[in-house]
């Protein structure tokens, strides 16, 4: 969104920053407040729609399946191009329907008080002794089988789970709505929609969701790296140690993005993260991340905790910029 008011006179960029920095606060009290819609979520939508393309174009005969995922990726983007259309005819009308129309795309796009919900039922499952329950919630927002977890490794895979995704459905839309507006972070919404339905090493879709995936890295890649410094900044005095284990220990992680946050989150909360995971079938040791004491049940809401502070630092600081410039144009 910056993007698009630096491109207008210093009038308009003079009270868009100010709209911006209104919008931000908005859609992160909306989420909070609302959660996500019961009956419909758009994000819903578009996967039924990205699962019907799979099934059609995956695997067609005589084709690469690098090519067929790249080919996929467009087609299922391309009702954004509707949707920025939608966006324009709103500005054209009037600021306060094409502020309201950003307002509800942001709200719809962050998925934190949903990730949130589903790691406290987690947590009060643990919290009681009910094991089958907290596998059965965990399943609810990880894709690996639950059912050959423990009570600590379900807590720790929940941890994990709440850095991770944090990043992806709060902190980078929250970066990419600051940029591009609602189109962009509904782009980032999308993309990690596909590379989570698509993204897999499976012989299913290790080329089909090739391209999903690389996009997904290519847009996450900073939004990460400034989750994992809000995390650094949120550990007070576990500071020093979240930035050790970024340096030393996202290399060892497989994902480019959700190690570099894991790992400094993990080493924030000062604690370790070291889990069995079992993908379609195979069984994974996944790398020790993070300091001191292996994480358990009690520390699911510290990890909750710890993505509230982030979010009051990055919000804060988006806020900033938007009233400094909002400033500075003022007295131009």
């Amino acid at each position: 969104m910056l993007f698009f008011w630096f491109q207008q006179d210093a009038l308009s960029l003079h009270w868009g920053a100010l709209l911006l920095a209104a919008i931000l606060v908005s859609g992160v009290y909306l989420d909070a407040r609302l959660g996500e819609p019961s009956k419909f979520h758009p994000l819903v939508g578009f996967g039924r729609w990205s699962g019907v393309l799979e099934r059609a174009l995956n695997r067609l005969p005589g084709a690469p399946g690098y090519i067929l995922g790249a080919i996929a990726v467009v087609v299922a983007l391309s009702p954004l191009v509707l949707i920025i259309g939608l966006l324009q005819a709103s500005a054209s009308l009037s600021l306060m329907s094409a502020c309201l129309l950003q307002l509800v795309i942001l709200y719809l796009c962050i998925g934190w008080h949903s990730l949130q919900e589903h790691v406290s039922d987690v947590w009060r499952s643990l919290a009681t002794d009910d094991l089958p329950a907290a596998r059965e919630e965990l399943g609810k927002i990880v894709s690996r089988n639950t059912q050959v977890l423990d009570a600590d490794e379900v807590a720790q895979a929940s941890i994990e789970s709440t850095l991770e995704n944090s990043s992806d459905a709060l902190f980078a839309t929250l970066f990419w709505f600051l940029i591009g507006g609602a189109e962009a972070a509904l782009l980032h919404r999308w993309v990690n929609t596909l590379d989570a339905m698509w993204g897999y090493r499976t012989e299913r879709h290790f080329y089909f969701g090739w391209a999903a995936a690389r996009l997904d890295d290519a847009m996450a890649w900073l939004p990460a790296r400034l989750t994992a410094l809000s995390f650094v900044f949120a550990a007070g005095e576990h500071r020093q140690k979240a930035l050790d284990c970024w340096k030393t220990q996202a290399k060892y992680c497989d994902s480019p993005n959700g190690g570099v946050v894991m790992t400094a989150g993990a080493g924030a909360l000062n604690r370790k993260l070291s889990q069995r995971a079992d993908y379609q079938g195979t069984i994974k040791q996944k790398p020790v991340m993070g300091s001191g004491m292996p994480a358990g049940v009690d520390d699911i809401p510290r990890a909750i905790r710890l993505v509230k502070q982030a979010l009051l630092i990055q919000l804060s600081l988006m806020v900033f910029c938007c009233l400094s410039l909002h400033y500075v144009t003022g007295v131009m």
